[in-house]
């Protein structure tokens, strides 16, 4: 099945996936990359008698678990006030496109009312002027909302994983 237009459809490409040509041990000797040698240490996870050049560091778990809690607890309320501010901003987005509808309504009740086609001109064009200036008013107002409910929620969760960091470090300097 030669193809001299496109070499790689005489490919056998199963052959790149045959694990037995390799040999894995090779691979999982991390001694090449300064790690101990495997089996080095025995005890378990207790490094004190183990030659390791890495040993673990001693940490106060309750302080840790304390720090990680408080952490979790911050972030929760950090989401929570983003979903409030969410839901802020859904709120107002429906109120401005209610008035949005309410004001075009009348806008085409104020074009059908005018006597003369120039009158029913002047009205719809004067209308289509303030219908954009109210459209971009209001999505200045949407992105301004949002903007300051998205740094807000950062802001707050930026300081917890500061705060949780910090309180990992006093763990392990314990």
């Amino acid at each position: 099945m030669s193809n001299p237009q496109n070499p790689f459809f005489d490919t056998d490409f199963s052959k790149f996936f045959d694990m037995s040509q390799y040999d894995l041990s090779k691979f999982m000797d991390m001694s090449k990359f300064g790690f101990p040698a495997a089996g080095c240490c025995k005890n378990g996870l207790d490094t004190s008698a183990c030659p390791c050049p890495m040993p673990m560091p001693k940490m106060d778990i309750e302080t840790v678990l304390a720090a990680q809690r408080k952490g979790l607890e911050t972030i929760t309320a950090a989401n929570q006030k983003a979903l409030e501010g969410m839901q802020d901003y859904m709120r107002r987005q429906a109120e401005l496109a209610r008035k949005n509808f309410e004001s075009t309504s009348k806008l085409v009740k104020d074009v059908m009312e005018a006597s003369t086609p120039e009158e029913k001109m002047t009205r719809q064009i004067n209308g289509i002027k303030e219908a954009v200036t109210g459209c971009v008013n209001n999505l200045k107002e949407l992105s301004t909302l949002l903007s300051q409910n998205s740094i807000q929620t950062m802001d707050a969760i930026s300081a917890a994983v500061n705060e949780s960091m910090d309180q990992l470090q006093k763990g392990l300097s314990k």
